[in-house]
């Protein structure tokens, strides 16, 4: 994930914290003054943006050195130290709440990823994310999704066409919308309707959607849809569906179900970095 837009993310969250400088670790440290320190896990939790992080440390001052000490995707214990730091002290510690910021943002989504994942294993349902995202982050928010085990939706509204009902509303008919993007789209795109009863799933299939999304359904709303569609449409499960509920949608004949919750309501990971104070001998 190191692109050059994460390097501009990063650049921009250091302006923004540290863009008149550290006036504290400055006064209180000379440029000679060198450091050590760790980030370590505060709880259980899927480590994502450890790499980020080493960038954060390199962009203020390529005399700190990072080692990592574990790979994003790893499940790691309370206590667990994640990445070691060493190099001047002002500038590890200018350094030290942006690579925490990218980190524990990082790791809460993969955390969070992978609970849902585990909890439909076993079903063969897919579940994936939204764009509803952190402006400017989703890239790397989905790239902890995917760290976590879970998968990504369209990245862009330049992906795939999927008409929802103000799309709907607009055209004139659900038939309509299908047409118009039919005609319009390139040859290999897939045309995904939003439906929300049964009456639009039968018309989305008529009008030859290749995926039908089926919004803020019940579990037996969905369960009609599914015998309805025959496996004439890959179908998407949206709306209303809860980590507590999960297992009731995840459904036979359903393919996928997308969570806005995997990105925008996930809580940050709790990680800190810790200084290692050499104690003077007596």
């Amino acid at each position: 994930m190191l692109t050059p837009r994460t390097d501009h993310l990063i650049d921009l969250a250091l302006d923004e914290d540290a863009g008149l400088g550290d006036v504290t670790s400055r006064a209180i440290f000379p440029a000679r003054h060198r450091s050590r320190a760790v980030i370590d896990a505060k709880q259980d939790l899927v480590v994502c943006g450890l790499e980020v992080a080493a960038r954060v440390f390199a962009r203020v001052d390529p005399a700190l050195k990072t080692k990592l000490l574990a790979r994003d995707g790893d499940r790691v214990k309370k206590g667990a130290i994640v990445l070691r730091v060493e190099g001047p002290t002002a500038a590890l510690l200018t350094a030290e709440r942006t690579a925490l910021n990218f980190i524990q943002r990082l790791s809460g989504i993969a955390t969070q990823a992978r609970r849902y994942a585990d909890a439909v294993k076993g079903t063969g349902v897919r579940i994936v994310d939204t764009r509803k995202t952190t402006p400017g982050f989703r890239a790397l928010e989905k790239y902890a999704v995917r760290t976590g085990g879970c998968f990504n939706h369209r990245a862009s509204l330049g992906e795939h066409v999927l008409i929802k009902d103000n799309h709907i509303a607009a055209a004139g008919s659900l038939t309509k919308a299908v047409q118009l993007c039919r005609a319009a789209a390139p040859h290999l795109t897939k045309i995904e309707v939003e439906a929300k009863s049964l009456a639009e799933v039968r018309e989305a299939l008529r009008a030859g959607a290749e995926v039908i999304l089926l919004d803020n359904m019940t579990p037996d709303q969905v369960r009609a849809a599914v015998a309805v569609i025959a496996g004439a449409a890959l179908v998407e499960v949206s709306g209303g569906v809860r980590f507590e509920t999960l297992r009731d949608y995840a459904l036979p004949g359903v393919d996928v179900i997308s969570i806005g919750a995997l990105t925008h309501s996930a809580v940050a990971a709790d990680l800190s970095l810790d200084l290692l104070v050499r104690r003077a001998r007596s």
